[in-house]
């Protein structure tokens, strides 16, 4: 008998099903998101996207979303990425998986996702890190019209 992903500490493990739709839930009443939807389908949930309401953000930025991976070992990955009218995309991702470049706890910052940092945080129960994304958008949201009013 072979040893499952579960077995092995340099594997994340299968998608976690129950936790992605638990935060579904949450983010379905979040304000800032207007959609959400699994893929490739809610039977078999292996990401769960969430666009976020691009009418909160000044005219340049066409789209916003998070798409969130959670698995079965507690590790995860949220991506936020916008698409700005000229083509451009800002983007960063909340990380925790094993991996050689950084603590298995880190945060790749904006605007492209390449510079990696380890990340400290007191919970990463998944509505706690939910919430500190959220917090993050919100922000990200004020920024872009104080830039806007400059």
């Amino acid at each position: 008998m072979s040893p499952s992903p579960d077995d092995d500490p340099a594997s994340t493990g299968p998608p976690d099903r129950q936790t992605l739709r638990l935060l579904e839930r949450i983010l379905a009443d979040e304000s800032v998101v207007t959609t959400t939807e699994f893929e490739p389908d809610s039977y078999e949930p292996i990401l769960l996207r969430a666009l976020v309401g691009v009418d909160q953000y000044p005219p340049a930025i066409e789209t916003a979303r998070l798409d969130i991976r959670w698995f079965t070992r507690g590790d995860f990955s949220i991506h936020y990425i916008e698409t700005h009218a000229n083509g451009d995309q800002w983007e960063c991702r909340w990380d925790r998986h094993p991996n050689s470049h950084n603590a298995r706890l880190h945060f790749h910052q904006p605007p492209t996702g390449d510079k990696v940092e380890d990340l400290t945080v007191s919970s990463v129960h998944p509505l706690d890190i939910v919430s500190l994304v959220l917090a993050a958008i919100e922000q990200r949201i004020t920024q872009h019209w104080s830039i806007d009013a400059s």
